[in-house]
């Protein structure tokens, strides 16, 4: 078994801003923590706001290291984190180096496990059941895709759902769509901060989440549709969801009715101007390797025409440099929340009492 190990190496201070009511630190009540303060942004006319995803996951993490630094100074282990990388896809690789990249700059430990494509399903849960016990590791991630010949649903639920960071175990998927206290998964909850701190309110407002997927879209409309009575707070919006297979102007007749769009159905210029009204509040999740048409290079884009739509948007995200950042900001806190319900598990006892 192949390990390469990041360790806390630098530290970056960054002004911490957020919003809502104060919220425990071991467990992702939503939104912000207190003490921090919500952005107000005011677009100019004819023209969104671009929101900085990356501004916004420097607060993040400049709130993850002052956790850790605390959890760390009153006696207790520093986190840590095991990331366990399947073959050798580039963009793979690229974004485990990332979170643990950022993992040091929090003050997180991490280990990236590599393991071959021919690795055996077999195998590779073994491996997983033995991080699950290893009382070390305090949050644990398989990074995907993983080669065809292993089950994704399987491996994911085999994770210790009190150390699933990624929010993907059927556990705390079902967690979180009763309200309840749970792992939420990295992006979706990054949208959420996203929508949160920076003031677009939710509340009686039309949105349309263009994407089903288990780990992205449905998560989205769960966080953005509930009421919040029980154990998590909810967006309180009405929530439309599309697929691969509502036509593009049935796709239209809805989003040009919503108040925020939220792009996360993996098709390059899916979401174009003439599909929103004024005003609206355009987030795109959207991740597509394109070929640049004057530069022939490759290029990241989104699912939305990013100049066309920010000419008649309130707010919107780029690709890149909006949701993805944040995904690795709240993968932090993530494994954070992790290390106190395994350290210290009176705190969520206490908090749900």
């Amino acid at each position: 078994m192949a390990t390469a190990s990041a360790r806390p190496l630098f530290r970056i201070l960054a002004r911490a801003a957020s919003a809502g009511p104060a919220a425990p630190c071991c467990c992702p009540r939503l939104p912000g923590p207190r003490g921090t303060r919500r952005l107000h942004l005011t677009p100019p006319r004819n023209e969104a706001v671009v929101i900085s995803g990356r501004k916004l996951a420097r607060q993040i993490r400049q709130e993850a290291r002052h956790e850790v630094e605390q959890w760390v100074a009153d006696g207790n282990k520093r986190p840590h984190l095991s990331v366990v990388l399947v073959g050798e896809n580039p963009a793979s690789h690229s974004y485990v180096l990332n979170k643990t990249k950022a993992a040091a700059d929090v003050g997180i430990s991490s280990e990236t496990i590599l393991k071959p494509a021919s690795i055996t399903e077999e195998e590779l849960l073994d491996l997983i059941s033995k991080l699950n016990n290893d009382r070390n590791v305090d949050g644990l991630l398989v990074q995907l895709p993983l080669p065809e010949h292993i089950d994704e649903r399987k491996v994911c639920n085999a994770v210790n759902p009190e150390k699933d960071v990624d929010g993907f175990h059927v556990v705390n998927v079902g967690r979180m769509c009763l309200d309840q206290y749970s792992m939420l998964p990295a992006t979706p909850w990054g949208v959420w901060e996203i929508i949160k701190r920076t003031g677009i309110p939710t509340l009686g407002k039309n949105v349309v989440v263009a994407g089903r997927s288990k780990n992205v879209g449905m998560p989205i409309a769960m966080l953005l549709h509930t009421d919040g009575r029980h154990e998590r707070p909810g967006g309180d919006a009405t929530v439309t969801i599309s697929h691969r297979y509502t036509p593009k102007e049935q796709l239209k007749q809805h989003t040009i009715l919503a108040d925020i769009v939220v792009a996360a159905a993996g098709i390059p210029n899916l979401i174009t101007a003439d599909m929103i009204k004024e005003g609206a509040a355009v987030i795109d999740v959207g991740i597509n390797r394109v070929r640049d048409p004057v530069t022939a290079k490759p290029k990241l884009v989104g699912d939305v025409d990013f100049e066309g739509v920010k000419q008649k948007a309130s707010y919107i995200t780029p690709v890149p440099g909006g949701v993805g950042p944040m995904t690795v900001a709240m993968l932090m806190k993530n494994t954070i929340i992790a290390a106190k319900k395994l350290w210290r598990p009176q705190e969520l006892e206490a908090l749900s009492a």
